[in-house]
């Protein structure tokens, strides 16, 4: 028997490359003369450099730079000959800091600059953009303005790239930016379809997410706004209500403000890493991330999975840290299994994970010969 495995990270408990590796152990215990091929998978949130890298025989390189708070952080990037590999929650992460420090009215994406810089430096003109979890909601300002792009208010005062600076924004400046940018080929790796503004925007939808209060909405709102139209006005697309947007704060208008092409990036992860390719010799897949619930059939790494292990007529496992109520067999997998046991506190269900997801393998394999 020749099993696939390509799980998601499971948030906050184990990378894709950890999932991946429990559950080919959970294997080993249960069918030990199973063939079995890893292939850990990501959307374009965290953990996509490392998945990219090694299909792609990309090097790591690493860059210093900023965080979103303008602390000093080193960030890495891959290289692969003229492809740049760039996960900006390497550098903008929410992950980089802590609940208690969260500002969204000081978050900026300045600090990705810098490694995009480093990246065209290196000789790149593609670029593979991984936007999933950032703590900013300024539609890439902060990252435009680190390439040239220049803010200014009514009487032509330059303002900071960030959520202040935006509501007082009256026009912005595209002729210094960096000119390799109009020869590079820019994909944005999201699997977020947000518009940047309104009641599905990034302010109204994830700037609660990152910290923001109720009361910062409408003026995140407004500086989101303003944004777009200034983009506008100076020749760029208009991008207030294109799909994906709104992804990572309005880092996806900011990039889209570029040229750049927004993809699912579950689908460019798996067409890097020869998804497909690897379905067709395969008797079973195992996949899972850290919930499966309603969200899941929304375009998320395992909806792709199941929905490319249809066609290839494989059936496909699940597992996750919790799972709710729901059709499941209909979703399209043979089996939806909780790995967590009943009463298990969170924060031990987490740093488990790992043992957790290798015993769940086993037993649900066992239980099935």
């Amino acid at each position: 028997m020749r099993i696939l495995i390509a799980p998601d990270s499971f948030k906050e408990s184990m990378t894709a490359a950890e999932a991946a590796a429990a559950m080919a152990r959970g294997v080993a215990r249960a069918l030990p003369d199973a063939e079995v091929v890893l292939r850990p998978l990501a959307d374009g949130g965290e953990g996509t450099l490392a998945v990219l890298a090694g299909p792609l025989g990309a090097e790591l390189r690493t860059v210093g730079t900023v965080d979103a708070l303008g602390r000093p952080v080193t960030a890495r990037y891959g290289l692969a000959g003229r492809t740049a590999i760039i996960e900006v929650a390497e550098v903008i992460g929410l992950g980089l800091i802590s609940p208690a420090e969260r500002d969204i009215e000081r978050a900026s994406t300045s600090g990705l600059a810098t490694v995009v810089t480093a990246a065209l430096d290196a000789g790149a003109d593609h670029l593979i953009i991984g936007i999933g979890g950032t703590a900013t909601c300024e539609g890439g300002a902060g990252l435009l303005a680190g390439l040239g792009v220049r803010l200014v208010d009514e009487r032509r005062r330059a303002l900071p790239p960030d959520p202040g600076g935006l509501r007082r924004l009256a026009a912005v400046d595209l002729a210094g930016l960096d000119p390799r940018l109009a020869r590079a080929r820019i994909e944005v790796a999201t699997d977020v379809t947000n518009p940047l503004l309104g009641p599905d925007g990034a302010a109204a939808v994830f700037a609660p997410q990152k910290g923001a209060r109720p009361d910062q909405l409408p003026g995140l709102e407004d500086g989101l706004t303003r944004w777009a139209a200034a983009l506008h006005a100076a020749g760029a697309p208009d991008v207030a209500h294109r799909p994906g947007a709104g992804a990572a704060g309005g880092l996806g208008a900011g990039l889209l403000a570029l040229g750049a092409v927004i993809r699912s990036g579950a689908e460019l992860v798996a067409a890097a890493v020869g998804l497909d390719e690897q379905l067709a010799q395969a008797d079973l897949v195992l996949t899972g991330e850290g919930s499966l619930d309603a969200q899941t059939a929304s375009g998320k790494t395992i909806s792709m999975v199941v929905a490319a292990a249809a066609r290839a007529h494989v059936p496909v496992l699940a597992f996750a840290g919790r799972v709710a109520p729901g059709d499941w067999p209909a979703f399209g997998v043979a089996a939806a299994v909780p790995i967590t046991p009943s009463g298990l506190p969170l924060a031990q269900a987490l740093a488990l994970g790992p043992q957790l997801l290798e015993q769940a393998v086993a037993a649900e394999l066992s239980a099935r010969q």
